[in-house]
């Protein structure tokens, strides 16, 4: 089979269920890069449904495709209704400590 003739990979196909979107934004999150949360979150849209993440966050279709493309910087704000309308909630953890070396844990 020719290259040519594979089907383009698209991740978003691979993200079905709520719990699949929620666990890689949790991975992505976690590494704290925000052009790769915003990837994420476009990603996930697209899982979903741009139109209907559009209309749950109470923004047009293209402004959802304009706020999370390349070249996208959403406030805060944004970000914040866009997971709200995925049914996905952000929640606060302490961040993992790092491990104490023995000289440390021996004093």
């Amino acid at each position: 089979m020719k290259i040519s003739k594979l089907k383009t990979f698209d991740a978003a196909e691979h993200l079905r269920t709520p719990t699949a979107r929620a666990e890689y934004l949790n991975l992505v999150l976690a590494d704290g890069d925000p052009a790769e949360v915003r990837d994420a979150l476009n990603l996930v849209a697209r899982a979903q449904g741009m139109s209907q993440v559009a209309k749950a966050a109470g923004v047009t279709r293209e402004g959802l495709y304009k706020t999370l493309g390349e070249n996208g910087n959403p406030e805060f704000a944004t970000v914040l209704r866009i997971i709200t309308a995925m049914g996905i909630r952000l929640t606060a953890e302490p961040a993992r400590a790092k491990p104490k070396t023995k000289a440390a844990a021996s004093r």
